[in-house]
């Protein structure tokens, strides 16, 4: 499994876990530290991880719920998924 990373601060990260498969990315699941959970950082790290699948002509899978829903609400990352 890999992830994405977002550094928050000196000590904090939030991340998103995926795999390729079939040539695809399948976003599994995306973290933020609880102490900063709500503060829009999950939002800023899945619209980084969707620009750098775009930017590299990546198909998606959103098994991640949060990721999922990023791309719903968002028509210009909707396009990215598959399945």
């Amino acid at each position: 499994m890999s992830r994405f990373e977002m550094p928050l601060g000196d000590t904090a990260l939030a991340v998103a876990y995926y795999k390729v498969e079939d040539g695809r990315v399948v976003l599994l699941h995306t973290e933020v530290p609880q102490e900063l959970s709500g503060l829009g950082y999950g939002s800023m790290l899945a619209l980084g991880v969707f620009e750098a699948l775009r930017r590299g002509g990546k198909r998606v899978i959103a098994k991640c719920p949060f990721m999922s829903s990023h791309a719903a609400q968002n028509p210009e990352y909707a396009v990215l998924l598959d399945g």
